[in-house]
């Protein structure tokens, strides 16, 4: 199968999965909310495949991201069965499958920073790609925070299932470390062979 062929059928998949969560949502203008950030990003994939597709690893890391989003949404972080048994195995007193999608929140863009840095050569040094990386990370996460307080303070009570806080008054700081440390973990692991797949993709004529 064609990467073509493997991305259509992805984008369907997703969109298929977008929607039977939202039929399923346990509580639906939470649903909306978290499911957004899919929402938006599956338009903007399509419009600039042609002109600027992307590594195959990228696209397959927005995948399981937006998969991880569409499930979070679909029973809110709070209620998601994996975390609760992921919650009884480490004896843990909340389930934290909010922080799967804070690891992603990181783990993803950081890729995602890295082939456009990369690829529109806007920095030539490793290291200062490194902490600009790490910069567009945690400005993401941070910016996520402050549209959960906005949100927090505009619906106040109708936005606990959104927060998804579940007492923890340092929820919003675990949240970027979470995402600091996803960014850091994706830079480790994946860097030579995003490098190598960056090295396949076609080259532009000018």
């Amino acid at each position: 199968m064609s990467l073509q062929s493997s991305l259509v059928l992805a984008f369907l998949s997703l969109v298929a999965v977008l929607a039977w969560s939202g039929v399923h949502a346990y509580d639906l203008p939470t649903w909306f909310l978290e499911t957004l950030p899919v929402m938006l990003i599956l338009p903007v994939l399509c419009l600039t495949y042609r002109d600027f597709p992307l590594t195959p690893l990228l696209y397959g890391l927005i995948f399981a991201h937006s998969i991880v989003l569409i499930i979070g949404g679909m029973y809110t972080y709070a209620r998601v069965p994996l975390g609760f048994e992921v919650e009884e195995w480490l004896g843990l007193s909340r389930n934290p499958y909010d922080k799967v999608g804070h690891f992603f929140q990181g783990f993803v863009p950081a890729i995602a920073s890295r082939e456009i840095l990369i690829r529109g050569c806007f920095v030539n040094g490793n290291r200062m790609r490194v902490f600009l990386i790490f910069c567009i990370v945690l400005a993401i996460s941070a910016t996520y925070e402050l549209f959960e307080w906005l949100v927090a303070a505009v619906f106040g009570d109708g936005s606990v299932d959104f927060l998804g806080t579940q007492g923890d008054v340092w929820d919003a700081q675990s949240d970027m470390l979470f995402a600091l440390i996803g960014a850091a973990m994706a830079l480790l692991v994946l860097s030579r062979w995003h490098d190598r797949q960056m090295g396949r993709l076609p080259q532009k004529r000018p």
